[in-house]
């Protein structure tokens, strides 16, 4: 007789194009049916003119002939702003509205957030899972792609969260993928995962030894995927309809909905083709494509997944040879197209022996089965997509955890003030790669009051970053000397396009030298600040307690430090720095034997 279950924990993959919900019995992950029957789950939601949503194949089968009730691609939308997306907008058929730090999506008179939608997506997976399993499901493993960023992460769990689940831990999709290629396989090795899906690609370097799944690096595009490949086609057919007759086909939502489901038709075809029919039967548009009509218009696309690949076997430390497996995932995978660019980024034929489409799942129910306490074989150590870290005088970013540290994990530094009698310090938390505040990612923002008064760098504030693991920051400050202290969990209020994110690392290798010299006169300037003011304060006392040329070579000194601090010269300032400490070394003497003699009372 089979043991009941009770409570379960099931591992979900929320996917752009498709979602899954798996469980783990009796040690073996399986994908459960949802209520229309089947294991993929299409993430695509219709509405009745009541506003009743209606998940799945049903909806799917609307997107056409009901396009302003049907959405889909919410994935790609989740912590997101309306500025962000506005190049994403021209592929999608439904209207995008400004919000409150966050995108909505009007159907029918009515707005809706991603998170919204999601979670109606995430509640019919948990029903399908509760009809399958003949129990309640509250508590659920969740998988995001790599390279989503906090706010991404944040939607996500808020999502679920929604949809009347405890959301336990956030996985990496490639590391879910891992977890379940690892499954009775060899128990080592250095594996690249490539996962493509409908709206993300993620690269992820993994180490497996003995159960451990290590994630040494990670990089990625949040908004590249197959809705790409089947974006570059219908644009390719808008063009011949456009000169064909002069219409517009993304003007008109039907339209444009056809174009798109056609064209994912026309792709999937050529996952076992040669060539076939795209057919826009509401233009009257029909002709043949072959493969290699496909492939000309899909490597562009395509070719965007090699500098991320190359970047992450660079964190690593790692050539291509040094890889024992690549193992592809996602449901673009299939395409020969997408299989011969992964083997000519790492030069080796890559492993499609997984399911692309139910191994995140897979993943993500063995995570699940982890934390209910069945499973102590394996154990997955993940790591930070972007530099963390706090804005410093000078307009510099100081890194607390630089990108690509292992999750969870905590930092810690102390930072002072930089004027007398200063009460507070404002903490700004950034995200990004580069030196310059500016060229940074803006996360938060909060105070620190009730300082004691005191002369500049005597106070002393402990700044702590701590990173769960599910990769959600918390930032806190704390005064040393009176416990004072101030927290926040990091929550923006709309995350990182991918154009942002590739910007940032890009700019990070491109401007390197450029940043180090910055850094340089900055650290410079902020050494010299002290000294200058103090050599101001005593500029009176040189003439009087110093012969003229020695107080006349502290004047120059100081104005020589005032002169090069303007520069852009680190070398320089240092230099006049020095000078001017030495020349106002025997001043310095005599204040201080003076304050001493003023404090003895006579005898």
């Amino acid at each position: 007789m089979a043991t009941p279950i009770t409570d379960p924990i099931v591992g979900i993959d929320l996917g752009t194009t498709n979602s899954l919900v798996a469980f783990v019995r009796d040690g073996v992950p399986e994908i459960l049916s949802s209520r229309e029957g089947r294991t993929l789950l299409p993430s695509v939601i219709t509405f009745s003119d009541e506003g009743v949503p209606v998940v799945g194949y049903a909806a799917k089968g609307r997107k056409v002939r009901d396009a302003s009730h049907t959405v889909f691609s919410m994935k790609r939308l989740l912590g997101r702003g309306f500025e962000d997306l506005k190049t994403a907008a021209q592929g999608l058929p439904y209207k995008l509205l400004p919000g409150e730090g966050i995108v909505k999506i009007e159907i029918a008179g009515r707005t809706y957030t991603p998170i919204d939608l999601s979670a109606m997506i995430l509640k019919e997976l948990k029903l399908g899972a509760e009809k399958a399993l003949g129990t309640p499901v509250r508590r659920a493993v969740l998988t995001v792609p790599a390279y989503f960023n906090d706010s991404q992460r944040q939607a996500t769990r808020a999502a679920g969260r929604l949809a009347g689940l405890d959301v336990l831990r956030i996985v990496n999709e490639p590391t879910a993928a891992s977890l379940a290629y690892g499954l009775d396989r060899k128990r080592q090795g250095l594996i690249a995962v490539y996962d493509l899906g409908g709206g993300t690609f993620d690269i992820s370097i993994l180490k497996l030894h003995d159960g451990i799944f290590e994630v040494l690096a990670t990089h990625g595009d949040t908004a590249l995927g197959g809705d790409d490949l089947d974006f570059a086609i219908a644009k390719f057919v808008a063009e011949q309809l456009r000169a064909r007759d002069g219409r517009d086909a993304f003007a008109s939502p039907e339209l444009h909905a056809e174009l798109l489901e056609a064209a994912e038709a026309l792709k999937i075809a050529f996952s076992e083709r040669e060539e076939a029919i795209l057919e826009i039967a509401s233009a009257g548009y029909r002709t043949t494509f072959t493969r290699a009509q496909f492939e000309q218009l899909a490597r562009p696309v395509l070719e965007r997944t090699r500098q991320p690949c190359l970047r992450a076997l660079q964190d690593a430390g790692l050539k291509p040879s040094d890889l024992s497996d690549v193992v592809l995932v996602g449901g673009p995978t299939r395409l020969a197209v997408v299989q011969r660019m992964a083997a000519e980024i790492f030069g080796r034929t890559p492993n499609t022996s997984v399911h692309p489409d139910e191994v995140v799942a897979a993943g993500a129910a063995i995570q699940a089965d982890i934390l209910a306490g069945n499973n102590k074989d394996f154990l997955l150590l993940d790591v930070v997509p972007l530099s963390l870290g706090i804005e410093t005088y000078g307009g510099l970013m100081s890194a607390l955890i630089p990108r690509n540290t292992r999750i969870p994990t905590v930092a810690r530094e102390v930072f002072t003030t930089f004027a007398d009698k200063q009460t507070g310090v404002d903490i700004h938390v950034l995200q990004g790669e580069r030196e310059r505040v500016e060229d940074n990612r803006s996360l938060a923002r909060f105070k620190l009051g009730g300082i004691p008064p005191q002369p500049a760098g005597i106070p002393r504030v402990e700044v702590i970053f701590l990173i769960d693991a599910d990769g959600i920051l918390q930032v806190s400050a704390k005064e040393l000397k009176t416990g004072r202290e101030q927290t926040i969990e990091v929550r923006p209020s709309y995350g990182l396009t991918d154009t942002e994110v590739e910007k940032m690392l890009s700019a990070s290798a491109v401007n390197a030298e450029a940043d180090v010299e910055f850094r340089k006169i900055v650290e410079a300037r902020n050494d010299a600040e002290p000294v200058l003011r103090a050599t101001e304060k005593s500029l009176k006392q040189a003439y009087r307690l110093l012969p003229k040329d020695e107080a006349d070579e502290v004047q120059r000194r100081y104005e020589a430090l005032q002169q090069a601090m303007s520069g852009k010269d680190g070398a320089k300032v240092r230099e006049a720095c020095y000078a001017l400490n030495r020349a106002t070394a025997k001043l310095a003497d005599l204040i201080m034997k003076e304050a001493v003699a003023q404090t003895v009372e006579p005898r």
